[in-house]
C-alpha cells in the first residue's frame, strides 16, 4: 500500500512541475498588449484616413452626408458621425489604452450633449472582460460581463 501511495505522489509532483514548466514557457508577448496581425493590418490603411458615406434620395434625387468615420495616425477609429436630412444624430469617440485597445467610447446626442459613456476592461487574450456604463453625470449604471463559451 505504501508503494502505491509513493507512486501516485511522485505521479503528481511529475504532473504539477510539467504544468509548471509549460506556462513557464509560454511567452510574455501573447499577452492582451498586442494586437493580432489582422488589426494591424487593417489599421495600416487606415492611417489618417476620413470616410465619407452619402445617401441620395431615388425620386428626388436629393443628395445628403449620412456618416462620417474619421481615424488617427495609427488607423485607430476616433470618431464617428452620424447624420439625417436634417443634421447630426449623434456622435461617438473612442480612446485607446497603451495596448491599442479601446478604453472607452462616449456617445453624444443630436445637440452634441454626452448621452452615455462605456468603458472596457479585457481579459489577458485581448477579448473584452467588462463593459461598465455610465451616465453623462459619471455616474455608473451598469456593468455588463461578457462570457465566451466554444461550443462542441
Amino acid at each position: 500500500m505504501m508503494y502505491y501511495y509513493n507512486f501516485t505522489v511522485l505521479n503528481m509532483i511529475k504532473r504539477l512541475l510539467l504544468f509548471m514548466l509549460v506556462f513557464a514557457l509560454i511567452p510574455v508577448s501573447m499577452s492582451a498588449q498586442e494586437l493580432d496581425a489582422a488589426t494591424l493590418a487593417k489599421r495600416a490603411g487606415r492611417k489618417n484616413l476620413t470616410i465619407k458615406e452619402w445617401n441620395t434620395d431615388a425620386k428626388s434625387k436629393t443628395r445628403w452626408l449620412d456618416r462620417v468615420t474619421t481615424y488617427d495616425s495609427e488607423g485607430r477609429k476616433i470618431e464617428q458621425i452620424e447624420y439625417a436630412s436634417y443634421g447630426q444624430k449623434w456622435r461617438e469617440t473612442y480612446e485607446y489604452g497603451e495596448n491599442g485597445r479601446i478604453v472607452q467610447e462616449v456617445e453624444y446626442d443630436d445637440r452634441d450633449k454626452p448621452k452615455s459613456i462605456r468603458k472596457y476592461e479585457y481579459n489577458a487574450d485581448g477579448t473584452k472582460k467588462k463593459q461598465y456604463n455610465y451616465a453623462p453625470n459619471g455616474r455608473l449604471q451598469t456593468i455588463k460581463v461578457f462570457e465566451y463559451v466554444i461550443g462542441d
